[in-house]
């Protein structure tokens, strides 16, 4: 006799008004997987067989707690960023470039000061000053 269920099939339990109850590891799967899905939230409930509304609860719970573990944990004491912030940058020709005939990265700082990078070892010195020009003054 040979055996027809899937190696990897899971069996759901039910409460007692007959929803399933998905298990929260498998939930966790699920809000990782949408994620990085790029569907919206109303495709991706479709698209795994859950019902919009119990998606949508499960997505606010995910980012309640995610909001309340991050209000908890104090920002970074070596004097990292607090949240994610998106600076541009443009190559574009330089007076020091053009010189040397190379090509050179042009970060605009606050207050209209540049900064030009012409070679990849000053790439850690810019980080630094980036850094250090997103952090809050010291008092004297």
């Amino acid at each position: 006799m040979t055996n027809t269920i899937p190696t990897d099939a899971v069996i759901l339990k039910t409460d007692a008004l007959g929803r399933v109850r998905t298990p929260a590891a498998r939930r966790e799967r699920l809000l990782d997987e949408f994620e990085g899905s790029g569907m919206s939230g109303v495709q991706f409930a479709e698209f795994v067989g859950i019902k919009y509304q119990t998606w949508a609860t499960w997505v606010q719970h995910r980012r309640r707690r995610r909001k309340t573990v991050a209000s908890s944990n104090p920002p970074d004491p070596a004097g990292g960023p607090r949240q994610l912030r998106w600076m541009e940058a443009v190559i574009e020709p330089s007076r020091a470039s053009a010189e040397q005939n190379q090509p050179a990265l042009v970060v605009h700082l606050p207050g209209g000061a540049r900064m030009e990078l012409t070679v990849s070892s000053q790439v850690p010195l810019a980080v630094a000053v980036v850094r250090a020009l997103g952090q809050p003054p010291h008092p004297c």
